[in-house]
C-alpha cells in the first residue's frame, strides 16, 4: 500500500497571499504545491482582460510565485498542481517556462484544457443549471468553462510533468488528481476520490480551513498570519488536515474544518466531474493539535453532465449613495430621491432596472458623527452606457447644495461600468474531453469519467434523526442571539446564497434542527421571505445547510446587494435574537471559557 501524500494549498483566490506559496514550500515537508486561482467572477474579470489583451486569461500572480518556488520544488521533488491557467493555460504554461529559462531551469511543464467552450457554443446544446431550459442565443457569452475533473492532471503527471496548469478544473480536482496518480486509483474508486474530493473542498479555500472567515475566531491564537493548510491522503481515500508546525497562526480544528466543509454546498450529494460524494457519511476527529482526522466518505458514480460557468456583459451600472445624517432620516431619503429624479434626464421608467434603497445605520443620541448616518443607495442598470453616465452624475452633483440639510455623498459619481450576469449551465459530459499537452512534447486526449447505465445518485442516506442528542423541550429559555450557540459559514453560488449552521454539541443540534426550520430562517433573514430555500441536514457534521435562490439576483458581478458574495450572511443570521434554553447557553459559555 502507497504511503499518504501530503498536498498542500498555498491561495484560494486570485489575488491571495503572494507569500504563500513559499510558506508551504519552505515552512515543511510536501509533496504537492496546489491552489485555487478561479471564481465565478474571476472567470469573468479574465475573459475581459483577455479581450484586452490576448493571451493574458490566466493568473499571473502564479507565475510571480513560480518564480519564488520553482526551483526549491525541483530540488525537492515537489509537483506542482494548478488551476491558475483560467481562460488560457497555454500561455500560463509558456509564460512559467519563460520563469524557468531566467532561472537556468528545466522543469517538464504540462497544461490540460478542453473546458473553454465559448468557440463552439452553437454547436452544442447547454441547459440551464437549475431550470433545465435549453439555453439560446450563444453569442451573447463572453466566458463559458466546463468544470473538470482530475484524470486530466492523472495522465499529465503519468507523463513526466513537474508542473500541471488546468483551467476550469474544479477547485478539488487540483488535490483529487494527484491523489489518485500517487495511489494509483481506478476511475470507479468511488470512496477513495470521494474522500480526496472532501479533502480538496477542505483546503481549496486556503486559510478558511485555518481560521479564516470563522466565527469563533476570538479563539483562534494569531489571527495576523494564518498559516495555509495541507491535506495527507491515505490510499483507502481518508485523510489528515493540518498546517506547518512552524509558527504560523491559527488553528486546524473540528470547527475550522467543519465550517469549510459546509461551504457555497448543496444537498448530502456533492456532485463533480470524476465522483458524488456523500457529504453526509464524513467522519471528523481531533488527532492531534492542528490535526484533524477525516474518514468514513462515501462516493458515488458522478452525474451524466458537467457543470458549466457563463458568463456575459449584460449592460452597464452605476451605483449612488448619500449619506443620511440625524433626525428626519426617511424624509431626507424621500427628498433627495424625489430631487434626483427631478434632475436626472431620463425617465425612471426607462432604465432597465432600478434599485432604491434606505440602509438604517443610525443610532438614536449618537455620540459619533457616524453613529448619526444613514444611506440611500441607488444602482441604475441599463444596455445603453450612456443613460447611466455622466447625465446620472450630474444629476446627483446638482443636488449638494440644494437638497437635505448635511448633504454628503458616500458614493457618488462612479461612472458607468460594465457588469456581467452569471449563467449556469449543464453540458453531457462525453462532449467535453480533456486535451493533455506537454510544452515541446506529446499530446493525449483524456475522456470522461462518464459511463452508461451507472446507477445515480440516490440523494438521501438514512442517517439517525438526533444522535446522540437530547431535544432539550420545556426547559427554561432566554432570548439570545443564536451565535452564542452556534457557528456559520456563507457565500455565493452565481444568484444563489448558501448558508451552513453547525453546533459544537449533539443536544444544541438536537435543538437547532427542531428550531431553525425553512420558514423560521425566513422569519429570521427577511430578505429570504419571497424566494425558494432548500434545507439540507448533516447530523454527522451537526450542521444543516441552507441553499437560498436567486438571493443575489443575476451573481456577484449583477448584484445590488451591498453583499454581493453572501459572505457575512451567516454572521447576520448568528446575531439574530431567538429563545435558547438555558441549559444551552450555558453550556455554550463554558466552553467559550
Amino acid at each position: 500500500m502507497t504511503s499518504p501524500i501530503r498536498i498542500a494549498n498555498c491561495s484560494g483566490f486570485y489575488g491571495d497571499r503572494i507569500s504563500a506559496a513559499r510558506e508551504m514550500v519552505e515552512g515543511g515537508p510536501i509533496d504537492v504545491l496546489t491552489g485555487d486561482w478561479l471564481a465565478e467572477l474571476t472567470m469573468l474579470i479574465l475573459a475581459r482582460t483577455q479581450a484586452k489583451r490576448p493571451g493574458s486569461g490566466y493568473a499571473r500572480t502564479f507565475v510571480t510565485q513560480m518564480d519564488q518556488v520553482m526551483g526549491a520544488c525541483l530540488d525537492k521533488g515537489i509537483k506542482v498542481v494548478t488551476n491558475a491557467g483560467g481562460l488560457d493555460p497555454e500561455s500560463c504554461a509558456e509564460a512559467v517556462a519563460e520563469v524557468a529559462a531566467k532561472l537556468g531551469l528545466s522543469p517538464t511543464i504540462a497544461y490540460v484544457n478542453g473546458d473553454n467552450l465559448i468557440g463552439r457554443l452553437d454547436r452544442l446544446e447547454l441547459h440551464h443549471f437549475e431550470t433545465g431550459e435549453p439555453l439560446t442565443n450563444p453569442d451573447r457569452f463572453i466566458s463559458a468553462n466546463a468544470y473538470l475533473g482530475g484524470w486530466g492532471i492523472v495522465e499529465a503527471l503519468n507523463m513526466g510533468a513537474d508542473i500541471v496548469i488546468t483551467g476550469r478544473a474544479t477547485d478539488a480536482a487540483v488535490v483529487m488528481g494527484p491523489a489518485a496518480w500517487h495511489h494509483g486509483w481506478a476511475r470507479d474508486d468511488w470512496d477513495q476520490m470521494a474522500g480526496a474530493v472532501v479533502a480538496g473542498h477542505v483546503i481549496e479555500c486556503g486559510t478558511q480551513a485555518t481560521g479564516g472567515n470563522y466565527s469563533y475566531f476570538t479563539e483562534v491564537a494569531n489571527m495576523h498570519h494564518l498559516g495555509f493548510p495541507w491535506a495527507d491522503i491515505a490510499a483507502d481515500g481518508s485523510c489528515v488536515i493540518g498546517k506547518h508546525d512552524d509558527g504560523t497562526g491559527g488553528e486546524v480544528s473540528v470547527g475550522t474544518v467543519t465550517s469549510q466543509l459546509l461551504y457555497e454546498i448543496g444537498g448530502p450529494a456533492y456532485l463533480g466531474p470524476d465522483v458524488t460524494s456523500r457529504f453526509d457519511t464524513v467522519e471528523l476527529e481531533q488527532v492531534g493539535p492542528d490535526r484533524v482526522q477525516i474518514s468514513g466518505t462515501k462516493g458515488e458514480p458522478p452525474p451524466p453532465t458537467l457543470k458549466v460557468a457563463m458568463n456575459e456583459i449584460a449592460g452597464y451600472r452605476q451605483d449612488l449613495s448619500v449619506a443620511l445624517t440625524g433626525l428626519d432620516i426617511e424624509a431626507k431619503a424621500q427628498l433627495v430621491e424625489s430631487e434626483f429624479w427631478a434632475f436626472c434626464p431620463t425617465d425612471r421608467n426607462d432604465f432597465d432596472s432600478v434599485t432604491s434603497e434606505v440602509v438604517r445605520t443610525d443610532k438614536a443620541d449618537p455620540d459619533s458623527n457616524d453613529a448619526a448616518q444613514a444611506h440611500w443607495r441607488l444602482t441604475l442598470k441599463d444596455a445603453d452606457e450612456r443613460k447611466v453616465g455622466r447625465s446620472v452624475s450630474d444629476a446627483m452633483t446638482q443636488l449638494a447644495l440644494a437638497s437635505i440639510p448635511g448633504f454628503t455623498g458616500s458614493g457618488m459619481a462612479t461612472g458607468a461600468r460594465p457588469y456581467g450576469v452569471y449563467t449556469p449551465a449543464t453540458i453531457d459530459a462525453s462532449l467535453v474531453p480533456q486535451h493533455v499537452v506537454v510544452l515541446g512534447g506529446e499530446r493525449t486526449v483524456v475522456e470522461s469519467t462518464s459511463v452508461s447505465n451507472r446507477p445515480a445518485p440516490d440523494g438521501v442516506r438514512p442517517h439517525p434523526s438526533h444522535p446522540d442528542g437530547v431535544r432539550p423541550h420545556s426547559q427554561q429559555s432566554a432570548s439570545a442571539p443564536l451565535g452564542r450557540v452556534c457557528a456559520a459559514r456563507s457565500g455565493d453560488k452565481g444568484g444563489n446564497a448558501n448558508l451552513g449552521v453547525f453546533t459544537r454539541s449533539a443536544d444544541a443540534f438536537a435543538w437547532l434542527d427542531d428550531t431553525l426550520t425553512v420558514e423560521r430562517l425566513k422569519e429570521l433573514l427577511p430578505e429570504a421571505a419571497g424566494l425558494r430555500v432548500e434545507r439540507h441536514r448533516f447530523p454527522n457534521l451537526r450542521s444543516l445547510n441552507f441553499v437560498i435562490h436567486g438571493f443575489l439576483q443575476e451573481g456577484v458581478a449583477a448584484s445590488t446587494r451591498s453583499d454581493a458574495q453572501a459572505k457575512s450572511l451567516g454572521e447576520w443570521l448568528r446575531a439574530r435574537y431567538v429563545d435558547i434554553p438555558t441549559s444551552l447557553l450555558e453550556t455554550s459559555c463554558a466552553a467559550q471559557q
